[in-house]
Protein backbone atom coordinates (compact mmCIF):
# COMPACT_ATOMS: atom_id res chain seq x y z
CA UNK A 1 0.00 0.00 0.00
CA UNK A 2 1.50 3.55 -0.74
CA UNK A 3 1.60 6.22 1.45
CA UNK A 4 -0.38 9.08 1.33
CA UNK A 5 2.25 11.60 -0.04
CA UNK A 6 2.51 9.21 -3.29
CA UNK A 7 -1.57 9.67 -4.45
CA UNK A 8 -4.59 12.25 -4.68
CA UNK A 9 -7.10 10.76 -2.03
CA UNK A 10 -10.56 11.51 -3.51
CA UNK A 11 -12.92 10.81 -0.57
CA UNK A 12 -16.29 9.75 -1.77
CA UNK A 13 -20.07 9.06 -0.81
CA UNK A 14 -21.19 5.03 -0.25
CA UNK A 15 -20.28 3.06 -3.11
CA UNK A 16 -23.84 1.46 -3.29
CA UNK A 17 -25.14 4.78 -4.46
CA UNK A 18 -22.80 4.68 -7.90
CA UNK A 19 -24.57 1.93 -10.78
CA UNK A 20 -22.58 0.31 -12.60
CA UNK A 21 -22.46 2.65 -15.50
CA UNK A 22 -21.55 5.56 -13.64
CA UNK A 23 -18.53 6.92 -15.04
CA UNK A 24 -17.01 6.47 -12.11
CA UNK A 25 -16.66 2.61 -12.14
CA UNK A 26 -14.49 2.71 -15.20
CA UNK A 27 -11.86 3.59 -12.80
CA UNK A 28 -12.71 0.98 -10.35
CA UNK A 29 -12.38 -1.49 -13.26
CA UNK A 30 -9.38 -0.43 -14.04
CA UNK A 31 -7.37 0.33 -10.68
CA UNK A 32 -6.84 -1.90 -8.04
CA UNK A 33 -8.81 -2.74 -4.73
CA UNK A 34 -7.25 -2.70 -1.60
CA UNK A 35 -7.48 -2.91 2.15
CA UNK A 36 -10.89 -1.60 3.16
CA UNK A 37 -11.01 1.81 5.27
CA UNK A 38 -12.94 3.46 8.12
CA UNK A 39 -16.42 3.64 7.23
CA UNK A 40 -18.71 6.72 7.89
CA UNK A 41 -18.27 10.58 8.19
CA UNK A 42 -16.66 10.55 11.63
CA UNK A 43 -14.95 7.31 11.17
CA UNK A 44 -13.33 8.89 8.13
CA UNK A 45 -12.37 12.24 9.83
CA UNK A 46 -10.61 9.92 12.57
CA UNK A 47 -8.55 8.20 9.92
CA UNK A 48 -7.03 11.21 8.71
CA UNK A 49 -6.53 13.17 11.82
CA UNK A 50 -5.24 11.66 15.13
CA UNK A 51 -5.90 12.70 18.19
CA UNK A 52 -6.87 11.87 21.77
CA UNK A 53 -9.92 10.95 23.09
CA UNK A 54 -13.43 11.63 21.18
CA UNK A 55 -13.29 14.09 18.30
CA UNK A 56 -14.06 17.63 20.25
CA UNK A 57 -16.09 18.63 17.08
CA UNK A 58 -17.43 21.75 18.70
CA UNK A 59 -14.08 23.25 19.79
CA UNK A 60 -13.07 22.82 16.63
CA UNK A 61 -15.31 24.35 14.57
CA UNK A 62 -15.69 27.21 16.95
CA UNK A 63 -11.83 28.01 17.11
CA UNK A 64 -12.14 27.52 13.26
CA UNK A 65 -14.67 29.99 12.63
CA UNK A 66 -14.57 32.93 15.55
CA UNK A 67 -10.96 32.45 16.83
CA UNK A 68 -11.89 32.18 20.58
CA UNK A 69 -12.08 28.57 22.06
CA UNK A 70 -9.19 28.91 24.05
CA UNK A 71 -8.82 26.40 26.93
CA UNK A 72 -12.91 26.18 27.49
CA UNK A 73 -15.65 23.52 26.78
CA UNK A 74 -17.69 23.52 24.41
CA UNK A 75 -20.68 21.43 22.74
CA UNK A 76 -22.18 21.91 19.61
CA UNK A 77 -26.33 22.87 19.71
CA UNK A 78 -26.95 22.84 16.07
CA UNK A 79 -30.69 23.75 15.04
CA UNK A 80 -32.28 20.45 13.92
CA UNK A 81 -36.15 19.65 12.65
CA UNK A 82 -37.69 16.26 14.49
CA UNK A 83 -40.91 15.00 13.26
CA UNK A 84 -43.13 13.32 15.34
CA UNK A 85 -44.77 9.83 14.50
CA UNK A 86 -46.76 7.42 16.44
CA UNK A 87 -43.71 5.85 18.19
CA UNK A 88 -42.07 9.12 18.76
CA UNK A 89 -39.95 11.79 17.17
CA UNK A 90 -37.35 11.27 14.17
CA UNK A 91 -34.47 13.22 14.08
CA UNK A 92 -34.77 14.49 9.79
CA UNK A 93 -32.77 17.69 9.51
CA UNK A 94 -29.89 18.65 11.32
CA UNK A 95 -27.00 21.08 10.10
CA UNK A 96 -28.35 21.54 6.62
CA UNK A 97 -31.90 23.30 7.27
CA UNK A 98 -32.48 26.65 5.53
CA UNK A 99 -31.48 29.30 7.95
CA UNK A 100 -30.49 33.18 7.54
CA UNK A 101 -28.16 34.65 10.12
CA UNK A 102 -31.29 36.96 11.22
CA UNK A 103 -33.25 34.12 11.36
CA UNK A 104 -30.94 32.25 14.04
CA UNK A 105 -30.27 35.02 15.96
CA UNK A 106 -34.33 35.61 16.52
CA UNK A 107 -34.45 31.90 17.61
CA UNK A 108 -31.39 32.00 19.53
CA UNK A 109 -32.58 35.00 21.52
CA UNK A 110 -35.32 33.17 23.85
CA UNK A 111 -33.07 30.59 24.24
CA UNK A 112 -30.34 32.41 26.26
CA UNK A 113 -32.27 32.51 29.58
CA UNK A 114 -32.19 28.83 29.74
CA UNK A 115 -29.08 28.42 28.78
CA UNK A 116 -27.85 31.13 31.31
CA UNK A 117 -29.75 29.30 34.20
CA UNK A 118 -27.23 26.55 33.57
CA UNK A 119 -24.37 28.05 33.18
CA UNK A 120 -23.65 28.15 29.33
CA UNK A 121 -24.24 30.51 26.87
CA UNK A 122 -25.29 29.91 23.14
CA UNK A 123 -23.31 31.03 20.29
CA UNK A 124 -24.48 31.14 17.06
CA UNK A 125 -20.87 30.66 14.90
CA UNK A 126 -22.74 30.13 11.60
CA UNK A 127 -26.83 30.27 10.86
CA UNK A 128 -26.42 26.44 10.38
CA UNK A 129 -23.52 26.02 13.08
CA UNK A 130 -24.38 26.81 17.02
CA UNK A 131 -22.29 26.08 20.07
CA UNK A 132 -22.66 25.92 24.03
CA UNK A 133 -20.07 26.92 26.22
CA UNK A 134 -20.41 24.88 28.65
CA UNK A 135 -18.67 25.38 32.42
CA UNK A 136 -15.57 23.05 33.08
CA UNK A 137 -17.01 21.27 35.96
CA UNK A 138 -20.39 20.69 34.39
CA UNK A 139 -20.54 16.84 33.65
CA UNK A 140 -20.70 15.94 30.10
CA UNK A 141 -22.15 12.53 28.93
CA UNK A 142 -21.95 11.36 25.67
CA UNK A 143 -23.81 12.52 22.80
CA UNK A 144 -24.52 10.50 19.35
CA UNK A 145 -23.29 12.58 16.43
CA UNK A 146 -25.70 13.94 13.33
CA UNK A 147 -25.38 11.30 11.25
CA UNK A 148 -25.73 8.13 13.78
CA UNK A 149 -29.32 9.63 14.74
CA UNK A 150 -30.95 10.93 11.16
CA UNK A 151 -34.08 9.29 10.02
CA UNK A 152 -34.16 7.56 13.62
CA UNK A 153 -36.03 7.92 16.88
CA UNK A 154 -35.00 10.53 18.62
CA UNK A 155 -34.97 9.73 22.31
CA UNK A 156 -32.50 6.29 21.19
CA UNK A 157 -29.71 8.66 21.08
CA UNK A 158 -30.12 10.81 24.13
CA UNK A 159 -28.03 10.73 26.91
CA UNK A 160 -29.69 8.04 29.74
CA UNK A 161 -29.85 7.52 33.09
CA UNK A 162 -29.65 9.96 36.01
CA UNK A 163 -26.66 11.89 34.21
CA UNK A 164 -28.04 12.22 31.07
CA UNK A 165 -31.70 13.53 33.05
CA UNK A 166 -30.51 17.26 33.24
CA UNK A 167 -29.98 17.47 29.57
CA UNK A 168 -33.35 15.84 28.47
CA UNK A 169 -34.84 18.04 30.70
CA UNK A 170 -32.90 20.86 28.81
CA UNK A 171 -33.74 19.72 25.48
CA UNK A 172 -37.45 19.69 26.25
CA UNK A 173 -37.40 23.36 27.39
CA UNK A 174 -35.73 24.14 24.07
CA UNK A 175 -37.97 22.58 22.36
CA UNK A 176 -41.12 24.40 23.84
CA UNK A 177 -40.01 27.72 23.53
CA UNK A 178 -38.72 26.97 19.51
CA UNK A 179 -42.06 25.44 19.38
CA UNK A 180 -43.73 28.65 20.12
CA UNK A 181 -41.49 30.85 18.35
CA UNK A 182 -43.24 32.94 15.85
CA UNK A 183 -40.49 32.28 13.42
CA UNK A 184 -41.12 28.19 12.71
CA UNK A 185 -45.35 29.74 11.82
CA UNK A 186 -44.08 31.93 8.96
CA UNK A 187 -41.69 29.73 8.15
CA UNK A 188 -44.15 26.39 8.13
CA UNK A 189 -46.38 29.41 5.87
CA UNK A 190 -43.65 29.37 3.67
CA UNK A 191 -42.96 25.56 3.45
CA UNK A 192 -39.65 25.54 5.08
CA UNK A 193 -39.18 22.88 7.83
CA UNK A 194 -39.04 24.47 11.22
CA UNK A 195 -36.30 24.46 14.07
CA UNK A 196 -37.66 22.84 16.35
CA UNK A 197 -35.26 21.45 18.54
CA UNK A 198 -30.98 21.30 19.23
CA UNK A 199 -28.92 18.54 18.24
CA UNK A 200 -26.09 18.40 21.29
CA UNK A 201 -22.40 16.63 19.90
CA UNK A 202 -18.95 16.80 19.31
CA UNK A 203 -18.59 17.98 23.04
CA UNK A 204 -14.75 18.66 24.37
CA UNK A 205 -12.21 20.81 24.53
CA UNK A 206 -9.28 22.26 21.71
CA UNK A 207 -6.68 19.27 21.68
CA UNK A 208 -3.34 21.10 21.94
CA UNK A 209 -2.63 19.19 18.88
CA UNK A 210 -3.49 16.94 15.77
CA UNK A 211 -1.50 14.83 13.66
CA UNK A 212 -2.31 13.93 9.70
CA UNK A 213 -0.30 12.47 7.04
CA UNK A 214 -2.10 14.73 4.90
CA UNK A 215 -0.49 17.67 2.91
CA UNK A 216 -3.51 19.73 2.39
CA UNK A 217 -7.61 19.30 1.87
CA UNK A 218 -10.02 20.68 -0.58
CA UNK A 219 -13.47 20.57 0.47
CA UNK A 220 -16.41 22.46 2.01
CA UNK A 221 -17.04 20.73 5.27
CA UNK A 222 -16.40 23.02 7.87
CA UNK A 223 -15.14 20.16 10.37
CA UNK A 224 -12.92 19.26 8.22
CA UNK A 225 -11.68 22.60 7.59
CA UNK A 226 -11.30 23.15 11.00
CA UNK A 227 -9.18 19.89 11.73
CA UNK A 228 -6.76 20.76 8.59
CA UNK A 229 -6.02 24.34 10.35
CA UNK A 230 -5.57 22.80 13.82
CA UNK A 231 -3.13 20.30 12.19
CA UNK A 232 -1.18 23.26 9.95
CA UNK A 233 -1.47 22.07 6.79
CA UNK A 234 -3.39 24.00 4.00
CA UNK A 235 -7.11 23.99 3.22
CA UNK A 236 -8.69 25.63 0.31
CA UNK A 237 -12.11 25.92 -0.26
CA UNK A 238 -13.85 23.21 -3.03
CA UNK A 239 -14.04 24.51 -6.56
CA UNK A 240 -13.16 22.72 -9.61
CA UNK A 241 -10.12 24.85 -10.47
CA UNK A 242 -9.08 23.78 -6.80
CA UNK A 243 -9.56 20.06 -7.77
CA UNK A 244 -8.15 19.86 -10.73
CA UNK A 245 -4.42 21.59 -9.27
CA UNK A 246 -4.71 18.64 -6.53
CA UNK A 247 -1.77 17.54 -5.52
CA UNK A 248 -0.14 14.41 -4.55
CA UNK A 249 -0.92 13.74 -0.68
CA UNK A 250 -4.02 16.10 -0.32
CA UNK A 251 -7.57 15.01 0.27
CA UNK A 252 -10.29 15.74 -2.25
CA UNK A 253 -13.38 15.64 -0.27
CA UNK A 254 -16.62 14.73 -2.35
CA UNK A 255 -18.15 12.57 0.34
CA UNK A 256 -21.33 15.17 0.60
CA UNK A 257 -21.62 14.86 -3.22
CA UNK A 258 -24.58 12.88 -5.05
CA UNK A 259 -23.87 10.53 -7.63
CA UNK A 260 -25.10 12.42 -10.35
CA UNK A 261 -22.96 15.16 -9.12
CA UNK A 262 -19.86 13.62 -9.50
CA UNK A 263 -20.90 12.31 -12.62
CA UNK A 264 -21.86 15.77 -14.23
CA UNK A 265 -19.91 18.82 -12.31
CA UNK A 266 -16.68 16.33 -11.02
CA UNK A 267 -16.13 13.79 -13.83
CA UNK A 268 -14.18 15.44 -15.70
CA UNK A 269 -11.66 16.56 -12.96
CA UNK A 270 -11.23 13.42 -11.56
CA UNK A 271 -10.58 11.54 -15.12
CA UNK A 272 -8.22 14.28 -15.88
CA UNK A 273 -6.75 13.84 -12.35
CA UNK A 274 -6.75 10.15 -13.17
CA UNK A 275 -3.80 10.48 -15.92
CA UNK A 276 -1.94 12.56 -14.05
CA UNK A 277 -1.51 11.39 -10.69
CA UNK A 278 -2.29 8.16 -8.58
CA UNK A 279 -5.48 8.15 -6.76
CA UNK A 280 -6.98 6.87 -4.01
CA UNK A 281 -11.05 6.35 -3.92
CA UNK A 282 -12.02 6.10 -0.58
CA UNK A 283 -15.82 5.56 -0.11
CA UNK A 284 -17.66 6.42 2.77
CA UNK A 285 -18.99 2.44 2.98
CA UNK A 286 -15.20 1.42 3.42
CA UNK A 287 -14.02 0.10 0.08
CA UNK A 288 -11.12 1.50 -1.32
CA UNK A 289 -9.43 1.45 -4.76
CA UNK A 290 -6.05 2.99 -5.87
CA UNK A 291 -5.59 3.49 -9.45
CA UNK A 292 -2.52 5.06 -11.19
CA UNK A 293 -2.48 7.04 -14.55
CA UNK A 294 -0.45 3.60 -16.81
CA UNK A 295 -4.03 1.65 -15.48
CA UNK A 296 -6.30 3.28 -18.03
CA UNK A 297 -4.28 1.00 -20.61
CA UNK A 298 -5.35 -1.96 -18.74
CA UNK A 299 -8.15 -2.30 -21.51
CA UNK A 300 -8.45 -5.78 -21.17
CA UNK A 301 -10.56 -5.21 -18.08
CA UNK A 302 -14.12 -5.61 -19.27
CA UNK A 303 -17.07 -3.98 -17.76
CA UNK A 304 -18.30 -5.56 -14.09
Amino acid sequence: METTARHVECWLPDLQRFDPAHPLCALLREGDRVTNGAQGYLGGLSAYFHYDGELPAAALIREHLAGDAADACWLNADPAWIQPDMSGARLLACGHLPLGMEEAQALVEPLQAVFAEQGMALHVSTPQRWQLRVPADMFMPHFDAPEQALGEDLYDHLPQGPDGRRWRVLLNEVQVLLHQHPLNAQRRERGLPPVNSLWFWGGGVLPSHIDTALRGVIGEDLLLLALAHRAGIPAQRRTVSTADAAQAGWLLDLQDQSADAIAGEWWPCLQALSKRVPMLLSFASGERCLHRPWHRWRFWRGRA
